[in-house]
């Protein structure tokens, strides 16, 4: 059974802090990169954050030195630490696995998590 579960979203005023969690299923998440994503109202959903099955990861320019990804292949669970968060950064966070192109090859979405920063 295929399945992600996003969970840690919230309202937070600009500056503070949220730890996002998502689990997933061992089909996709065992041996994969693991990805956080976000989408925006009216905008596409972009790339936040990626980690390689042993860990090393790889951010986009927006998360670089705020954001802090993580996971525990144990727990088939997917971490991402949001520190000094902005209003800009008010959006959908999904997990997923990372593919190249997955923007048009990734066909299952959990539901997301909110996450809102006030100014």
């Amino acid at each position: 059974q295929v399945h992600l579960v996003e969970s840690g979203g919230g309202l937070v005023q600009a500056g503070g802090s949220l730890r996002l969690s998502c689990t997933a299923s061992t089909t996709i998440f065992s041996g994969n990169a693991m990805a956080w994503y976000r989408q925006a109202p009216g905008k596409d959903r972009l790339l936040v954050a990626l980690i390689m099955p042993g860990g090393t990861a790889n951010y986009a320019d927006s998360a670089e030195g705020r954001f802090t990804i993580s996971r525990d292949n144990a727990k088939n669970t997917v971490y991402l630490q949001m520190d000094s968060l902005k209003p800009e950064d008010t959006a959908v966070y999904y997990c997923n696995e990372y593919r190249v192109g997955w923007a048009y090859n990734l066909d299952y979405w959990g539901q997301g998590t909110q996450v809102t920063v006030s100014s």
